[in-house]
């Protein structure tokens, strides 16, 4: 294979690592950088260790080692070998292991020195992906400290070693120009209201017409590939194979390997086929043009799987796998001139993602702060400290962002630092067993099929043959082992919806609809599911997987929970909440007492036990808000703000009550519960003191309460009346008045004068006038009316009487 571009530059590239630690190597896709580069630097002097080669997918592992020992006549194993998290091969003899990035971070942590590593070399660096951006963050922080001998060599696909050389140093920079084929693209485009199956198996069959070779087939996702494999059916002459990270190794072999003589291949792929593999045979490619990615929710706090437009980028990778071999044909199913609105680089993953594994990494790794490691790209500062709160909900790291000793437990673990902590939780109730299926179930998709609920899949998986269901049981047998010492015997309870909810406690849901449809989650989120679900009956689930949007993203995966598990699981978690709430339709408070679990209502009703104190600032801030309207104000406390206001004094004011309510209410309310049970002579006690005695004396000269007339009777004065204030009089109890009546500002009072029957017969501002001017008249008529009661011809000199002639007769004799 000496004939591959790569080993045009592999002299340059031993040469720069026997002078220096660092080297960026820039080698397009097909020039044999992940294969060629390990085996040549075995031979080298500084070279006595082993040398980790790290791929972005378990799938490119595998088959970089297998290469690698074909093309050296070995098996796997041997000098080449590989250690993934589903399998692994390898043995004292390996010199070359193939690791995914995840691994190389588990190895580096345990290791910081990477003791009898001579060699790291990074693959496919331009992914970007966040274990290998921190994978590399941590070998050069332990070269600089510990292993200045160490090699690192970072191997990118694009253009952007510059950056990498600056990260890494200053580091020299290969470049390798690859072997050029020719390569054709047809834009054909696609109906934008298809789904995407159905055009990808038109251009399949078109290409199977038009172009010679195999056919690679680029779809977003697994159940894209399925349909789409359903549409193609049997194709006569052809082998449709599938490729995607859940299937079972040999199906993944048989894709990668040369068909038969005679057979066109057809490879139906996610964008797992976009590098680091080399697929023989493939001459076409047909590009859906879409591609799914994990994409990080902040608001929702979770990771979901979203279908986008795949960025330029990816396009070029992707039609680029037509030419590897030999002169190819690319067809794209969208617009030539859309490529330009594509997005140019897919995002680095570390912009995105949930840095909560990185930042609990970086605390082990001594570093509380992330950002202070070296990075082409700095994790953002929301991101970091929205991961130290949820590592602190985890009890994983303590206020000063160190980890605590179950922190430590689960990085010992080779799990995302929520399933790492329902393991470790559950190994200590017994249930360590389940945990670490359920974990398995989880990471990895299609295990016990596709059904929603997790259960379901549980009991199938665990009768299920094949290659890759029984190394996800081995791998769930490992992760058992790795906390079997702080494992307790099973009580019996153990169940997959318990484990869920203790990796997943926010997305405990409960049931908001008789259909199922809709779902309350303890974090606040609002979950669907679809009604003719198995688990739509359910009241309560554990829900592990989601998809969508934050406001309603669609249930993936769920298993149902008996509330009796909430109760035990999560007792420190359930709050008992007491509402205190002003009702101003009826002026009453009520008060109720509930349980939730973080926005989820357990229970509710009447709190009889309330804080007396709570119903009191309850009625005040009812009163404050709502208007002193609702208090039961009587007949003279409303008589007596009245005249206040028309004497000038505030005090009485709805402002100056109301600014002053924490002054006057409090005593009135105190062990009520409506403000209409206050006392009216309370209220009316309460205005009083806020006059106090020199305010009351001002009050009853300025604007005194009633009138005394003549005849010994007290009339109210109505400082509320339209013309200002009246008082209501008959009309023979002011005789002998000859002088009308005043305010104490000199203002007159208006009287309503009326006849002995109460009916209105004058109404004057100026009495002595009407007692000379229209009086005659009155008393002229009045004495055909009432001719039992006094009509005097001159009444400023009659005496005042409030009884009849003949009363007043007897009285007199009487006297």
């Amino acid at each position: 294979m000496s004939d591959l571009p790569i080993h045009a530059v592999l002299p340059d590239l031993l040469a720069a690592l026997r002078g220096t630690s660092n080297a960026v190597l820039v080698a397009p896709p097909g020039a044999g950088k992940t294969t060629a580069v390990a085996p040549a630097l075995l031979d080298e002097g500084w070279c006595t260790g082993e040398i980790l080669l790290l791929s972005p997918r378990r799938l490119a592992a595998r088959a970089a080692a297998e290469r690698m020992a074909s093309l050296a006549g070995e098996s796997v194993g041997g000098t080449y070998g590989y250690a993934t998290r589903m399998d692994s091969k390898r043995s004292a003899a390996t010199r070359v292991t193939v690791v995914t990035e995840g691994i190389f971070v588990s190895r580096i942590q345990s290791d910081p020195e990477l003791a009898a590593v001579s060699a790291v070399l990074f693959d496919e660096v331009h992914e970007r992906s966040l274990d290998s951006d921190f994978g590399l963050a941590l070998a050069l922080d332990a070269q600089g400290a510990l292993r200045p001998d160490l090699r690192i060599v970072a191997m990118s696909a694009t253009l952007d070693g510059g950056r990498f050389s600056t990260l890494m140093g200053d580091a020299p920079v290969i470049e390798s120009e690859g072997r050029s084929y020719p390569l054709e693209l047809r834009h054909i485009g696609r109906p934008a209201e298809a789904r995407i199956d159905e055009p990808v198996a038109a251009a399949i069959r078109q290409a199977l017409r038009e172009a010679e070779g195999g056919i690679l087939a680029f779809l977003p996702g697994v159940a894209e590939i399925e349909r789409t494999a359903e549409r193609l059916g049997e194709i006569p002459g052809a082998a449709i194979h599938k490729l995607h990270g859940s299937l079972d190794p040999a199906a993944q072999r048989a894709a990668i390997a040369p068909e038969r003589e005679g057979r066109r291949k057809i490879v139906l792929a996610t964008s797992i086929a976009e590098t680091s593999l080399t697929l023989d045979g493939i001459r076409v490619v047909v590009d859906s043009g879409l591609a799914r990615r994990p994409r990080y929710d902040r608001a929702a706090g979770m990771t979901r799987l979203v279908t986008e437009r795949a960025s330029q980028a990816s396009a070029t990778q992707r039609a680029g796998r037509a030419a590897r071999q030999g002169p190819g044909v690319a067809y794209r199913l969208w617009e030539a001139a859309a490529t330009a609105g594509m997005p140019p680089y897919d995002p680095p993953e570390i912009l995105e993602a949930d840095l909560s594994a990185l930042t609990l990494d970086c605390a082990l790794w001594g570093v509380a702060d992330p950002r202070d490691l070296r990075w082409l790209d700095p994790p953002p500062t929301a991101a970091v400290s929205e991961a130290r709160a949820r590592l602190q909900a985890l009890e994983a790291i303590d206020a000063d962002a160190r980890p605590t000793a179950h922190g430590k437990a689960i990085a010992r673990l080779p799990l995302p630092p929520r399933l790492g902590h329902m393991l470790v939780r559950a190994a200590a109730l017994g249930m360590a067993t389940t945990a670490a299926q359920v974990a398995v179930l989880l990471g990895e998709r299609g295990l016990g099929g596709n059904d929603a609920d997790l259960e379901t899949r549980m009991r199938r998986w665990r009768t299920e043959r094949g290659q890759r269901a029984e190394a996800g049981r081995k791998l769930a047998e490992r992760w058992t082992k790795l906390v079997a010492a702080t494992a307790t015997a099973g009580g019996g309870a153990e169940t997959v919806a318990t484990c869920i909810a203790l990796a997943f406690p926010d997305r405990i849901a409960r049931r908001r609809d008789a259909s199922g449809e809709t779902w309350a989650s303890a974090g606040g989120r609002a979950f669907r599911l679809d009604p003719s679900s198995s688990l739509a009956r359910h009241e309560w689930l554990a829900v592990a997987e989601t998809q969508g949007v934050a406001a309603g993203a669609r249930i993936l995966s769920a298993a149902p929970l008996d509330p009796a598990q909430i109760e035990t699981l999560f007792a420190d978690r359930i709050e008992t909440r007491r509402h205190v709430r002003f009702d101003p339709a009826t002026g009453r408070v009520e008060a109720t007492r509930e349980r939730r679990l973080g926005a989820i209502r357990l229970s509710s009703g009447p709190d009889t036990a309330a804080d007396p104190d709570e119903i009191a600032a309850a009625l005040l801030e009812g009163a404050r808000t709502h208007g002193l309207a609702l208090l039961p104000w009587p007949e003279g406390a409303q008589a007596l703000r009245t005249r206040a206001a028309y004497a000038g004094l505030d005090t009485l004011s709805d402002a100056a009550l109301i600014a002053d309510l924490d002054d006057w209410l409090p005593p009135l309310v105190a062990g009520k519960r409506r403000l209409d049970s206050i006392s009216g002579e309370g209220l009316i006690h309460a205005l009083q003191n806020r006059i106090g005695w020199e305010g009351q004396k001002s009050l009853d000269r300025l604007a005194p309460a009633r009138l005394e007339a003549p005849a010994g009777s007290s009339h109210a004065i109505d400082y509320a009346a339209e013309g200002g204030p009246t008082v209501e009089v008959r009309v023979q109890a002011l005789f002998g008045l000859a002088a009308h009546p005043m305010l104490g500002d000199g203002t007159p009072i208006i009287l309503s004068l009326t006849s002995p029957a109460g009916r209105p017969i004058q109404t004057t501002r100026d009495l002595p006038g009407f007692w000379k001017g229209s009086w005659a008249d009155v008393a002229k008529e009045m004495r055909g009316r009432y001719p039992r009661h006094p009509w005097p011809d001159d009444p400023a000199a009659a005496s005042a009487t409030l009884r009849t002639k003949n009363a007043d007769a007897r009285r007199g004799r009487s006297g």
